[in-house]
């Protein structure tokens, strides 16, 4: 037995909407049986493009019962059918989640008609509800009501039952199928030629343009955990609704594919991502000329437009490190901002400092020079290599003078060993802070991958 269902809402996710109507068609495969239709109280105010686009007021419903009232009514016409809507992930998420809160644990087998519509008629120039109908010929005089749109869903399916003749429906109701799961614009073979192996993935929407960019150690084993489940909220709902293609990337690595997905989230923006978008390198090590004309060092949070002399993974490193400096070169620890009392001058030079003025410009200046270049001696220049995408290449990421330089892939005869001709094969990418970090500590934890390369002069 199918349950064929059509809801109206007060919007598009269920966690924060309402629904507004019910109606369910009970149909046995071949034709209706019974039928049960309700307006339902949501709550809150109904939204007036909601209002315009389905016809149902506040007033209408002022007096129609909360779901929780009829839940239980709903919940037997439904939990031991398959349930069948438009979009069925849609209606299924709403109903799901105002049932769970009702105290009622919906889990029933799914069947979406866009995606049959597609696969058994195939070729039509739209698969919207109205638009299909119009192509079949089935009557909907109450387009965007519930009644109306569950009686021509019933219609359709029905329609679909009696053309399937390469048993599609029987297909997707095998237990291991979860092609129900997938968004209604995503054709099944996209998922099925989706690699089990490192790398980076894309949705795109109907236009084509990324909208979502992720990383994973198992690309299709990733994609396809989007869509399992019955979230409520309203990017998986999103997702649902406009994920319309998806291409990839295979990687090496995981850390290929974390840097990767850093790198394409920069240059994409997609509207869907949150992480990494506004992430920037936490602190420096700063140096600047004071009014007397000394130069002085700061541990500083990062500055878009300003080069840092060093960065600092966090500020207690920063720190560690402008002390090192201070003791080893016999810097100012106030002119460096870690002594920040009036009490006078803990450095080696106390009244003599150049915090008092006392000691040469040039003199002090001088040792800030060298301590600057200690640090930049002691940057590291390195190659990280790894295994490829296949047995033929490896996988191979730069960092030249403490900063990310690129990446790319070798072959397993490359002499990595010549700095230039490795850095001329791989490809070059903006520096980026959160990249460097996880290249520095991946190769802290396996020293063996790393190919180490004197300081590089600029």
């Amino acid at each position: 037995m199918y349950a064929i269902v059509d809801i109206e809402t007060t919007g598009g996710h269920a966690s924060a909407n309402g629904i507004t109507e019910v109606a369910i068609c009970i149909h046995d495969g071949i034709q209706v049986t019974h039928r049960y239709e309700t307006l339902i109280n949501p709550g809150r105010d109904i939204p007036v493009y909601i209002r315009a686009l389905t016809g149902i007021s506040n007033e209408m419903v002022q007096d129609a019962p909360p779901f929780k009232q009829v839940a239980h009514e709903i919940y037997q016409l439904l939990h031991d059918k398959i349930f069948v809507a438009h979009n069925v992930n849609f209606d299924y998420s709403f109903l799901r989640y105002h049932l769970a809160a009702s105290g009622y644990d919906l889990n029933c087998n799914k069947l979406c008609t866009v995606r049959l519509g597609r696969k058994i008629i195939p070729g039509l120039p739209s698969y919207s509800l109205g638009k299909l109908c119009h192509s079949l010929g089935i009557n909907n005089e109450s387009r965007h009501r519930a009644g109306g749109d569950a009686s021509a869903t019933a219609e359709l399916f029905g329609l679909l039952l009696s053309r399937d003749a390469n048993k599609h429906i029987l297909s997707a109701l095998k237990k291991n199928s979860k092609e129900q799961n997938l968004p209604p614009h995503l054709n099944k073979t996209i998922i099925e030629k989706l690699p089990l192996m490192p790398g980076v993935y894309y949705f795109h929407d109907q236009k084509g343009k990324v909208i979502y960019v992720g990383k994973a150690v198992n690309i299709k084993k990733r994609v396809c955990s989007h869509f399992s489940g019955n979230n409520p909220n309203l990017q998986r709902q999103e997702f649902l609704r406009n994920i319309h293609h998806i291409s990839h990337q295979e990687c090496g690595t995981e850390l290929m594919a974390l840097a990767l997905e850093a790198i394409e989230i920069k240059r994409l923006w997609p509207k869907y991502n949150r992480s990494l978008k506004r992430f920037e390198h936490t602190f420096g090590l700063y140096t600047y000329e004071d009014q007397r004309g000394y130069l002085r060092l700061a541990v500083d949070k990062h500055r878009k437009y300003s080069d840092s002399v060093h960065s600092c993974r966090s500020l207690l490193e920063g720190y560690s490190l402008l002390n090192q400096l201070i003791e080893e070169f016999e810097l100012c620890p106030k002119l460096c901002f870690i002594q920040k009392n009036n009490e006078p001058c803990t450095g080696n030079y106390k009244e003599q400092c150049a915090c008092t003025g006392q000691m040469d410009v040039h003199i002090y200046n001088q040792k800030v020079q060298y301590a600057i270049s200690s640090l930049k001696e002691q940057l590291p220049t390195f190659a990280l290599r790894d295994k490829g995408r296949n047995y033929d290449e490896q996988s191979c990421i730069l960092i030249e003078n403490g900063r990310f330089y690129g990446m790319g892939y070798i072959t397993n005869d490359f002499d990595a060993d010549n700095f230039d001709a490795l850095k001329a094969h791989l490809s070059p990418y903006p520096d980026n802070g959160y990249i460097r970090n996880m290249v520095l500590s991946h190769a802290e934890r396996y020293p063996a991958k790393k190919v180490e390369f004197g300081m590089v002069l600029a």
